[in-house]
């Protein structure tokens, strides 16, 4: 049972805690908009390097240029395009990365496509959400561990509530939905691959003896453009109004993984997140965790399938 007393306090964990992270790097995924914007300006503000990794140069430019106007121009933000739908550009991305950052304290998993209206597959053969939010995020993580281990950082994965309100469970007979595709199973599906990687990459980091730490966070509901790209024109028009109602800022939404990246008082093989109204908005601080998460057997034959998939045969 999960102790309801916020261990952070009434307020729950708020970027007031933070000290200075001059000298530490943080690298974002999909930080041009949304909560890696908001993230990326939080770590900023208290010193640290932040690079992102996003799709778009141009955006990136725009963003970068926005954060140098607020924080000055010796503000120390830098891009890597990577496209998480194509497992050459994180390749690549990756190569890239190391060549110029000689220490990562977190890698921060926060980008995220959601509510694709019709199944798209990636040039990779994967269902796009599948694609983008689990198996992009897995080659990365394991082409970026050995420097996040030299400098003891953290993996933060930012997952959902969706995880459990799907199928709870990974489709292995049929991973991209081909017969029955619906927009929101496969979403959860997505989130929950994310999550399960996570427990199970702790599992085995510390079962290597190695000196990283795995964190799961989520944004709740928070007004970002997640669903801008994907989502059908029925559920644009729903979450445009539902948002103005029950969500929460983009700036909160980023608090999770902020936390997760750098607190001292948190845990593996937890959730970190909004802790009212089922999980949406609200202090941050530790949440429910649904069992299918933990499912040690489904994560194990998962992270199989993710090696085969990426061609990433990788032990911490």
């Amino acid at each position: 049972m999960l102790n309801t007393k916020n261990s952070f306090g009434p307020q729950g964990w708020t970027p007031d805690r933070l000290g200075s992270l001059a000298g530490k790097t943080y690298v974002i995924t999909g930080a041009n908009a949304g909560a890696g914007f908001e993230a990326t300006r939080v770590l900023l503000s208290k010193g640290a390097t932040v690079v992102m990794m996003n799709r778009s140069a141009d955006k990136s430019a725009a963003a970068i240029a926005t954060l140098k106007q607020e924080f000055g121009s010796s503000a120390d933000v830098t891009f890597v395009r990577m496209d998480l739908a194509a497992l050459d550009s994180v390749r690549e991305a990756a190569t890239e990365l190391l060549e110029k950052v000689p220490r990562i304290d977190a890698l921060i998993c926060n980008a995220a496509i959601a509510q694709v209206a019709r199944q798209e597959i990636t040039v990779d053969g994967f269902e796009s959400q599948l694609g983008v939010n689990h198996f992009g995020h897995f080659l990365l993580s394991g082409l970026l561990f050995d420097r996040i281990e030299a400098s003891a950082g953290r993996i933060v994965v930012v997952g959902s509530n969706a995880y459990k309100m799907g199928l709870k469970r990974i489709q292995f007979e049929d991973l991209n939905f081909d017969t029955n595709y619906t927009a929101w199973s496969s979403y959860a599906q997505s989130k929950l691959a994310q999550m399960m990687f996570a427990y199970e990459l702790q599992r085995r980091v510390e079962a290597a003896g190695k000196n990283v730490t795995v964190l799961v966070c989520h944004p709740g509901a928070s007004r970002t453009n997640l669903l801008k790209d994907t989502a059908s024109t029925f559920n644009k028009i729903v979450w445009s109004i539902l948002s103005r109602i029950i969500a929460q800022s983009a700036e909160k939404g980023s608090w999770p993984e902020v936390m997760c990246a750098t607190e001292e008082k948190v845990e593996p093989y937890k959730l970190y997140g909004p802790t009212k109204r089922s999980e949406m908005v609200g202090p941050v601080g530790e949440c429910p965790l649904h069992e299918c998460a933990l499912n040690q057997e489904a994560a194990a034959k998962l992270w199989a399938l993710s090696e085969q998939k990426t061609s990433r045969y990788w032990s911490p």
